[in-house]
C-alpha cells in the first residue's frame, strides 16, 4: 500500500517542484505582461492625445468657418425679419389711421394742433377785449 501512495502524483516531490516552478513562471509572466501593458498604455495614451490635438487643430478651422457662415445667415434672417416687421407695423398704422378717420376720430397730432389754435384764438380774444376796454375808458 505504501508503494501505491508513493506512485500517486500528489506525493511525487519532483512533480510538486515542477508545478511550483510553473506557477512562479506564470506569475512572473503575468507581472511582465502587466508592466508591458502599463508602458504601452502610457505610450498609447500619449499617441491618442497627439492625434487628438492634430485633429482638433484641423477641425477648428472648419468649425469656425461653419460658425461664421451660420452667424452670417442668422444676421441676414434677422435683417429680413426686422424689415418685414417694420413694413407690417407701417401698414397697420396706416389702416388704423384710415379707420379712425372714417369713424370721425382725429389723430393725436390733429387734436394737439386744434388745441394750439384754440389757445391762440383765446389769447387774441383776450387781447381784443383788453384793447376794447382801454378804448372805452378814454
Amino acid at each position: 500500500m505504501s508503494d501505491e501512495n508513493e506512485k500517486k502524483p500528489e506525493n511525487d516531490p519532483q512533480l510538486a517542484g515542477k508545478i511550483k516552478d510553473s506557477a512562479r513562471q506564470i506569475w512572473l509572466a503575468g507581472l511582465g505582461a502587466y508592466t508591458k501593458a502599463e508602458e504601452d498604455a502610457g505610450k498609447f495614451f500619449e499617441r491618442l492625445v497627439n492625434e487628438g490635438e492634430q485633429l482638433e487643430s484641423k477641425t477648428r478651422g472648419v468649425v469656425e468657418k461653419q460658425l461664421k457662415s451660420v452667424e452670417h445667415r442668422v444676421e441676414d434672417v434677422r435683417e429680413k425679419a426686422t424689415g418685414t416687421w417694420d413694413r407690417l407695423e407701417h401698414m397697420f398704422d396706416q389702416r388704423v389711421s384710415g379707420a379712425l378717420r372714417r369713424l370721425g376720430i382725429h389723430r393725436r397730432e390733429e387734436i394737439d394742433a386744434l388745441e394750439r389754435r384754440i389757445e391762440a384764438l383765446e389769447a387774441e380774444l383776450h387781447r381784443l377785449r383788453s384793447d376794447a376796454g382801454d378804448d372805452s375808458e378814454e
